[in-house]
């Protein structure tokens, strides 16, 4: 439910100027989301919504446009910690991980959704990631390689 009413929230601020708690409660309720003002207090908060000057001047609220980058910094942190090199078989990257990390390390690098990948498997060292082509596996490890600087 909650998630439901995130999304109506981020529907609304796009499609609407937006300047005060009361004016979304008023929204929300005006599509059949009945809340009290301190749940709404909490969705803006949990939601990171902030107050940004529109081009008539008025404040509105606006959702925050870093998410996908704070998504990719905390999966890089993630890896970061558990990579210690790569290797490459073919149409295969090999990525040695830290005792314990690769399975964490494996679901991180699922997130990034490179094209270039069919698929992953880890084990407790180690993670396998398959690509379509030599080509794409030469790319995948590069691109590797130069994010943790090996």
């Amino acid at each position: 439910m909650k998630k439901d009413r995130h999304s109506i929230i981020a529907e609304l601020i796009e499609n609407h100027v937006i300047s005060t708690q009361e004016d979304l409660l008023r929204m929300l309720n005006a599509e059949g989301v009945n809340v009290t003002q301190a749940t709404v207090s909490r969705d803006i908060k949990q939601m990171r919504i902030v107050k940004q000057a529109a081009a008539n001047g008025v404040y509105k609220y606006c959702l925050p446009k870093a998410k996908a980058d704070d998504e990719n910094a905390k999966y890089m942190a993630i890896m970061a910690g558990a990579v210690e090199h790569t290797d490459i078989a073919m149409n295969t990257v090999v990525v040695k991980c830290h005792a314990g990390t690769a399975q964490a390390a494996c679901a991180a690098l699922d997130s990034m959704d490179l094209p270039e990948v069919a698929g992953t498997i880890a084990g407790d060292d180690t993670i396998f990631v398959l690509c379509y082509t030599v080509e794409a596996a030469a790319a995948v490890r590069e691109k590797l390689d130069e994010m943790f600087g090996f």
